[in-house]
């Protein structure tokens, strides 16, 4: 029996990167899964791949998270595919490039749909679910961009950032109705995030940016998540070197302000 047996886990962003990482790591645990992503065809080959390794089951709901209305339905899909949601791990985002003064607004508006409103919508229709069937865990992934100003990201720092308020709150509220949340903070992990990330005027920016080259393996980063998630974790860093920033913004902000100013823009 794996940890998550007898548990349903859903997990948007899962067609690649962390997302299918962490699809397969819940799926050596036993976990019944709910697959969302942009691309049908990935998931399908994800779904394949996590049957195949210990996953009982696996119901795939691609879907375009940039479409605000339809989010509710999404949220309904997704409860009815097994009856429940016992684990649901907000993963899928999008990235951007380009300065606060250059940067178009549709561009922070998408960036802020898929990464902050996405989440608060899917969450805010799962829990009260949760709550019904005595509890469950959500999960969220941010990004060490959400606790410090980067140049270059003023839509994804600014979504980032908020996810923590939201995300902490629930944490606060739903604690007595056996809520759990669990705070994914990301620095470099070798994912296609970079290759997507939108530049200033909506175009990919289509490159791997050295730092998430060398950042660590979706594989290795599963690992922790999956087992943060099982023992209940409030936050869990992910990364290497570069987590520093969070203790050196944590215990000395003016520092991390220099430091961030210094950053070579990317």
């Amino acid at each position: 029996m794996g940890k998550f047996s007898n548990k349903v886990v859903w997990i948007t962003g899962a067609s690649s990167g962390i997302g299918r990482a962490t699809a397969l790591r819940f799926a050596r645990e036993n976990a019944t899964l709910v697959l969302t992503a942009l691309e049908p065809d990935l998931l399908q080959d994800v779904r394949s791949e996590c049957l195949s390794v210990g996953a009982p089951a696996v119901t795939t709901l691609p879907y375009d998270l940039s479409q605000i209305d339809g989010l509710p339905k999404l949220a309904e899909d997704a409860l009815q595919a097994y009856g429940r949601i016992d684990v649901f791990y907000n993963n899928a985002g999008i990235s951007q490039r380009g300065t606060t003064v250059e940067v178009d607004m549709a561009v922070i508006r998408k960036v802020m749909d898929i990464d902050f409103y996405a989440p608060v919508i899917l969450t805010k229709h799962i829990l009260p679910t949760m709550i019904a069937q005595g509890g469950g865990q959500l999960a969220v992934t941010t990004s060490i961009n959400g606790l410090f100003g980067f140049p270059l990201r003023c839509a994804y720092s600014s979504a980032k950032h908020a996810l923590y308020g939201f995300y902490e709150t629930i944490a606060a509220e739903n604690y007595k109705d056996n809520i759990h949340v669990t705070i994914v903070t990301p620095g470099r992990v070798r994912t296609n995030i970079s290759l997507n990330a939108l530049e200033k005027n909506g175009e990919k920016h289509g490159k791997m940016d050295a730092g998430q080259a060398n950042g660590i393996t979706p594989e290795k980063a599963a690992d922790k998540i999956v087992n943060a998630i099982h023992r209940k974790k409030r936050e869990v860093l992910v990364g290497s070197g570069e987590l520093v920033m969070v203790y050196i913004k944590r215990f000395f902000p003016g520092l991390c302000a220099r430091i961030a100013r210094s950053i070579k823009a990317m």
